[in-house]
């Protein structure tokens, strides 16, 4: 057994966790905190008018871009596996992304629509390299065997919820509260310009998480420092040969794009990349799947193993294009259907963002926590947490119907009560997937390929993204209970599905639970 597992097993400086945890834990809070910011605020800011400091897009324009843009953020997730697992290994991985990630939200604080899509491109980047990577180091803190394992995973996810909690508070203050708004009136400031200092937010706290993870670098061990490098020199410079060829194939092909646009010759439109994403988001984890099931070289049981993974990621991909619709039409209803206003306090509607990490935290998180070990051995599997998941990812949408209902044709604003209650019922569906889902990854991949087993799990939260944006551009030309109606039906059937399949893909998981 390698030293520096031998000794994080007997490593509880961290609330009885590795004290490299901690290290993990606030690294991650702040980068979701600079990402849920700024996602908080980012359909409301292409959507809202220029004379308010907006883009001034209509819901058909804007929300299929806002998918695009959070599809990519963990389409690049596997990618950056491959990096990590390759290339750089994990703890070099995580360090330039969050670095991209900082440099991107510094971007998106100029004002220009050059920044603003270089913003985007950053963070895309950034995070592909970042978020699969960070996940994976998690893992690393334990052996395969030890039973601190997910309740590790629970912690870490914690973290990402504290962060996702304080950022819209923050970034969403800053950029739409009109008490900030005459504070930069009365300093000079257009206090229309209030939208980029919330994008500015986000970026001091992915810089904070940078400074916060190279001090706390000697708690990690040697967790994430293992490369391809250090194993056969010669696999990394083929590796590394490959990596610069596809980096300049890629640039060849944006240069002669861009060439031909200027040229006149072709007319790229959002909406024709977004259809070609889309196309993208459907073939390419059909081909990886196919590649990935039919290379030699797997045992018995790891094949099985990865045919477990192809569906727990069609299960979570449904499950995230309903559950990120609360960055896309739950944002929309927020901001045009629903009362900014509780018990005589206004507040901003992206506010509305900060209640499913609110729950988590404070009262669903840790209920959980005691529900799972209470069970014991009674404890669901992990197939039939999906199944739960699915399930009340759908009740929340049946809950939308009625309130799309009760806020009329015309539109009028209806109680805060409704997204509350609907944040909590996807909360509760959170709960019984997200955290397992992270889990079951590291111990269902191979270990050659466990990096890019977790950005295969973010693949699956990429198309989900993709589809929620999809589902956007329809919030202005679908009555809305129609829209959500439709979500309904079709997580209605695949709750059905996945509750049929329990038993099939715990016989393919091969005794992991």
């Amino acid at each position: 057994m390698p030293k520096d597992l031998t000794s994080a097993a007997t490593d509880t400086r961290f609330f009885g966790h590795p004290a490299g945890l901690s290290t993990l834990f606030f690294t991650e809070m702040w980068e979701r905190f600079s990402y849920y910011g700024m996602r908080a605020i980012l359909l409301l800011f292409m959507t809202t008018s220029v004379a308010q400091g907006g883009l001034g897009w209509d819901a058909a324009t804007a929300g299929p871009l806002y998918g695009l843009y959070t599809a990519l953020v963990y389409l690049t997730a596997l990618p950056g596996g491959w990096i990590a697992d390759r290339l750089v290994g994990q703890r070099r991985a995580v360090l330039i992304g969050g670095i991209i990630i900082a440099l991107g939200h510094l971007s998106l604080t100029f004002h220009s629509m050059a920044a603003f899509y270089l913003g985007l491109f950053l963070i895309v980047v950034g995070t592909g390299l970042l978020k699969p990577n960070i996940s994976t180091m998690v893992g690393s803190l334990y052996t395969q065997n030890d039973q601190r394992r997910d309740s590790g995973f629970s912690i870490f996810y914690m973290g990402i919820n504290l962060g996702a909690f304080l950022a819209p508070l923050v970034c969403g203050y800053l950029a739409q509260s009109e008490s900030f708004k005459g504070t930069l009136r009365s300093m000079g400031f257009q206090p229309e310009d209030s939208w980029h200092w919330g994008f500015g937010a986000a970026a001091v706290g992915m810089g904070l998480g940078l400074v916060q993870y190279v001090l706390g670098g000697r708690r990690l061990g040697r967790a994430g420092l293992v490369s391809e490098q250090e194993r056969d020199p010669a696999a990394y410079r083929k590796d590394l040969r490959s990596f610069w060829i596809a980096v300049g194939a890629a640039a060849l092909v944006l240069a002669a794009l861009a060439g031909l646009q200027a040229a006149g010759m072709i007319h790229l439109t959002t909406e024709g990349i977004v259809d070609f994403v889309g196309w993208v988001l459907i073939l390419f984890p059909v081909a990886y799947f196919l590649f990935l099931l039919t290379r030699p070289g797997w045992t018995p049981v790891e094949r099985r193993r990865l045919g477990a993974i192809v569906l727990f990621f069609v299960f979570a991909t449904l499950f995230w294009a309903a559950f990120e619709q609360a960055g896309s039409t739950l944002t929309l209803f927020a901001e045009r259907n629903t009362r900014t206003s509780l018990l005589g306090f206004d507040f901003p509607s992206s506010w509305f963002q900060s209640v499913n990490s609110l729950f988590i935290i404070f009262l669903l998180g840790p209920l959980f926590a005691w529900l799972w070990v209470r069970l014991g051995s009674r404890e669901p599997s992990s197939p039939a947490k999906f199944a739960w998941g699915l399930f009340f990812a759908t009740v929340g949408f049946a809950i939308m119907i009625a309130a799309a209902r009760a806020s009329g044709p015309e539109g009028s604003q209806v109680s805060p009560l409704w997204l509350l209650t609907v944040y909590f019922v996807h909360t509760v569906g959170e709960l019984c997937l997200s955290p397992v889902g992270l889990s079951t990854m590291t111990k269902l991949s191979p270990e050659r390929v466990v990096g890019q087993m977790m950005g295969v799990w973010f693949l699956a939260s990429a198309c989900g993204n993709f589809l929620s944006g999809q589902a956007a551009g329809f919030f202005e030309s679908l009555p809305l209970d129609q829209l959500f109606g439709r979500m309904t039906i079709v997580g209605l059937a695949f709750t059905v599905l996945a509750v049929a399949l329990i038993r099939p893909i715990r016989k393919l998981m091969g005794g992991v639970h």
